[in-house]
């Protein structure tokens, strides 16, 4: 089912959601909870929502029952999260931590042994099966209990974006908080909106400076989070923020 008109089309969704965000001057916390998304009728059939016909693509508002909306529920997100044949809830874990919460696991000790496919007694083992014997590898401990109950959440949509039911979806997050599914994830994440507007104000501002963050940046990104939360972190308040702070305002050209 998967081709490039797809493939253009998962891009497309993601290009115009974060323009409307941008566009309507909407808060950033919309980028998780949002209740509706742009779609086009090869992406509608692939999602399974009805009466979307024609390739152009056009704003769709969600229901509450919604199994789309925002950018963790995208087929652009949850495909460059998964192996080409099957999901990962390892690399859908880290980057939820990389991109949202910004806390980036370490990389992965040198030769890390592959997953086993099944037990010792030749039982096929479930996804989540393998990957907690691969944690009794004191090495591959660390960041897979940080990585893994994040990723796990998200096992409802499979390595393309297409929504299925499984009933092991018990998530969790670092700070040791506990919930079930896509919702839980967005709900314990948005409980803490500070952690994702710094990670926000922290990407933002190294794209506009041209180079990463720093320690000495810190106190400007803490001071943009703080004064945007004023505003219900729109978005404009994180762009003007940044234009008004030092690293911005004393940055060198070469």
């Amino acid at each position: 089912d998967f081709d490039d008109n797809l493939r253009q089309a998962f891009r497309r969704e993601t290009e115009l959601f974060f323009d409307s965000i941008l566009r309507e001057d909407r808060s950033i916390l919309t980028l998780l909870k949002a209740d509706y998304t742009f779609l086009n009728e090869r992406l509608a059939k692939h999602y399974g929502i009805p009466n979307i016909y024609g390739g152009q693509y056009r704003r769709v508002a969600l229901g509450q029952d919604r199994l789309r909306g925002g950018l963790l529920r995208q087929g652009s997100i949850l495909t460059v999260t998964s192996y080409a044949t099957r999901t990962s809830p390892v690399i859908r874990g880290k980057w939820i931590l990389d991109n949202i919460l910004g806390i980036p696991p370490p990389p992965p000790p040198p030769n890390v042994p592959a997953l086993k496919e099944n037990g010792s007694i030749g039982k096929a083992l479930t996804l989540r099966e393998r990957l907690a014997e691969h944690r009794k590898n004191p090495a591959c401990f660390g960041c897979h209990q940080l990585m893994d109950p994040i990723g796990f959440s998200m096992e409802n949509y499979d390595a393309v974006g297409r929504w299925r039911q499984i009933d092991d979806i018990a998530g969790g997050l670092p700070d040791g908080s506990k919930f079930d599914g896509i919702a839980g994830l967005e709900t314990s994440l948005l409980q803490r909106p500070e952690l994702f507007a710094t990670t926000f104000t922290e990407k933002l501002l190294s794209y506009s400076l041209g180079r990463g963050i720093e320690s000495y940046d810190a106190a400007s990104v803490r001071k943009i989070v703080r004064n945007a939360q004023s505003s219900d972190y729109r978005i404009s308040s994180f762009i003007l923020g940044i234009v008004a702070s030092p690293p911005f305002q004393q940055r060198r050209t070469e």
